[in-house]
């Protein structure tokens, strides 16, 4: 890149950290909470007023959390505040873009035995690719431009998937389904004839999930068949790769042993037990994960009804917690089954949204993809802008 010079971030930015235990956090805190987690929490006191860079300083992993925010938050003690010394030469969102490629290099020079340690010598004596201001706002103008699309697709996910849940819990957890006084859980029955059996609508059944799903337990072929290079199939051995809803695909395998298809519900049989996903194409299971597949083609009442029983990571919708399921505990887990017209009903809802969600995230995931091609090339210069 013409007219750029190579910096020390310690040159160019201030470089400091909060003050609080990572426990510091309120619940539905006025202020965003910045700590090593990926996740911001929040919290009722700010002590930063400020345009910064967030940036993880430990974690049990190596995998250091990067944010940019603009305004009142607070911060962990082990969070680095990291701030452009002159917004005239250095914008603060280019050192925000300028940090992401070199996250795994924060990985590799980490330093700690179990929890890997990102030292302020390391943050001080980073170099970067410094050019002129006004590449640096266009840099930064197209780069943001990716981010906030895939923000936009993620409101939008998340305002989808709360519609399905509402609509779920309100038919099916408090059994206000079309048919019943709106407002009102029934007690004896309704106008229509309803009645409420045992706490359970007539007509409704336990039933096991052997009896209403295909059940595919996983299988781990020898390390020898896995790559990162993207031959052959995605392959997921447990949860690592689990995100809200659909997997992640990192690893691949070349041997095709037990498999998971498209749409297919990923459920983990280890710990921590019944977390779900859903794949969005073929993969290869390991010993980790079983696939489940809906008997009658109630695909996505599956999905939430099984999201809806284990509730909690290693927790069932009875309470136990397990370290691992077998098949045959998996098998035999009941599950209420409510009519078939009315399951008909809920799909004919709910599919379109589910479908919704899914094209956004593969929208996300090429998003993703072309941003994450054209960053470093921005960064180092090897695209001239």
């Amino acid at each position: 890149m013409k007219n750029s010079h190579m910096s020390k971030l310690g040159d160019i930015c201030s470089i400091r950290t909060g003050k609080l235990d990572s426990n510091a956090a309120v619940e539905n805190g006025e202020y965003p909470f910045f700590t090593c987690a990926q996740e911001t929490f929040r919290i009722d006191k700010f002590a930063f007023d400020t345009e910064a860079v967030l940036l993880g300083g430990n974690n049990a992993n190596g995998i250091f959390p990067l944010k940019y925010y603009q305004g009142k938050f607070n911060a962990y003690q082990r969070t680095y505040i990291i701030e452009s010394m002159d917004k005239e030469k250095v914008l603060n969102k280019f050192i925000y873009f300028s940090l992401r490629p070199v996250l795994a290099y924060f990985k590799s020079a980490s330093i700690g035995a179990t929890t890997q340690f990102l030292t302020k010598p390391i943050l001080d004596n980073l170099k970067i690719n410094l050019p002129e201001i006004h590449n640096q706002k266009y840099i930064v103008d197209l780069l943001f431009t990716y981010d906030n699309l895939i923000d936009n697709n993620r409101k939008r996910i998340q305002l989808l998937e709360e519609s399905a849940r509402l609509l779920f819990r309100e038919w099916f957890v408090y059994f206000r389904f079309p048919g019943h006084e709106k407002g009102h859980p029934v007690r004896k029955s309704d106008s229509n004839g309803v009645k409420i059996i045992d706490g359970v609508p007539e007509g409704w059944e336990k039933r096991k999930l052997k009896e209403i799903a295909n059940i595919t337990m996983g299988q781990s072929p020898k390390s020898e068949f896995y790559n990162e290079d993207g031959n052959g199939l995605p392959f997921h051995q447990g949860v690592s790769n689990f995100s809200h809803r659909f997997p992640e695909n990192k690893t691949y395998c070349t041997v095709n042993n037990r498999l998971a298809h498209e749409g297919d519900i990923l459920f983990s049989v280890r710990a921590p037990v019944g977390r779900i996903n859903i794949t969005l194409e073929k993969i290869v299971i390991g010993r980790g994960l079983a696939a489940l597949k809906s008997k009658t083609n109630h695909q996505n009442f599956l999905f939430y009804k099984l999201v809806s029983h284990f509730f909690k990571d290693d927790m069932i919708g009875g309470g136990a917690i397990f370290a691992s399921i077998t098949k045959k505990g998996l098998e035999d887990v009941e599950l209420l089954h409510p009519s078939k017209d009315l399951i008909n009903s809920f799909e004919v809802i709910v599919k379109p949204t589910d479908q919704q969600i899914r094209y956004l995230t593969i929208q996300n995931q090429k998003l993703a993809q072309a941003r994450d091609l054209l960053l470093p090339r921005l960064m180092n210069g090897t695209i001239q802008v």
